[in-house]
């Protein structure tokens, strides 16, 4: 059994012959290059109603875009204000100022524009705050750590490369006991790292620049004297002592 295929092009409810999307677009190319409806009719070989039917939504097309995106002028106005702010506020807040910068839109699209400002941030913080693992050389990092369970403080310190351990108990946790412990720690372990990593202890620090703990003279000295450098961890980081605070958590819990 034969079955005979059309050949023709789909028709429009008017009759005339739908137009392929390459057709289009070439009626539009060419009509940024003419200019009139009926030179493009010629170039395409197509009627000038046509050609006026595409060019018309296409244009449509573009302002729907266009209407769309009516918020890029206050853009950077958003993204001052979540930067400023860390994300703690609401569009509902913000948009009176918006609206006195240029702003035309709808609420609902101020609102889109403020989703994505904060998702961008987090999303930047994110990567921020990603780290790798750390990569130790041997004989350069030693972390140290307070605890405290019971009213028994507990002074730990690893060498980060080889896991050596130091552990060592007291009744409290000022400036010189902390140093006490440093000390008799480099005598056991036999010498002395290139760097002491250590939380925001109060004993040691003698304040903070631009989110920098600058250490206290008596620390500064003794680092001096044994010929390291003081380090501090940063500020709400917890995984960067991560490493001693697996000690601490264990003497405090085998104590």
């Amino acid at each position: 059994m034969t079955v005979a295929v059309s050949s023709q092009s789909p028709n429009t409810a008017q009759g005339a012959p739908l137009l392929s999307a390459r057709k289009q677009l070439d009626i539009v190319t060419a009509y940024r290059e003419v200019g009139t409806y009926r030179g493009v009719a010629e170039i395409c070989g197509v009627t000038h109603k046509t050609v006026k039917r595409v060019i018309e939504r296409d244009q449509a097309a573009a302002e729907r875009v266009a209407r769309r995106r009516n918020y890029e002028s206050v853009r950077a106005l958003v993204a001052a204000k979540v930067e400023a702010t860390r994300g703690k506020f609401s569009a509902k807040r913000l948009l009176p100022e918006a609206v006195a910068s240029g702003y035309e839109g709808s609420a609902r699209n101020f609102r889109r524009l403020v989703a994505q400002e904060k998702t961008r941030y987090r999303r930047g913080l994110a990567l921020a705050s990603s780290r790798r693992p750390a990569v130790w050389s041997p004989g350069e990092h030693l972390v140290i750590d307070w605890g405290v369970q019971d009213g028994l403080h507990v002074f730990c310190a690893v060498l980060a490369r080889s896991r050596v351990r130091f552990v060592r108990f007291a009744d409290n946790e000022r400036a010189e006991t902390t140093l006490a412990m440093l000390a008799e720690c480099f005598q056991i372990l036999g010498g002395v790292p290139k760097v002491v990593l250590a939380d925001r202890m109060g004993c040691l620090k003698g304040g903070v620049v631009a989110d920098v703990v600058v250490p206290t003279p008596d620390y500064v000295r003794f680092a001096t004297h044994y010929r390291f450098r003081p380090d501090f961890c940063h500020a709400r980081d917890p995984e960067s002592k991560g490493i001693v605070e697996n000690l601490v958590g264990y003497a405090k819990r085998d104590h």
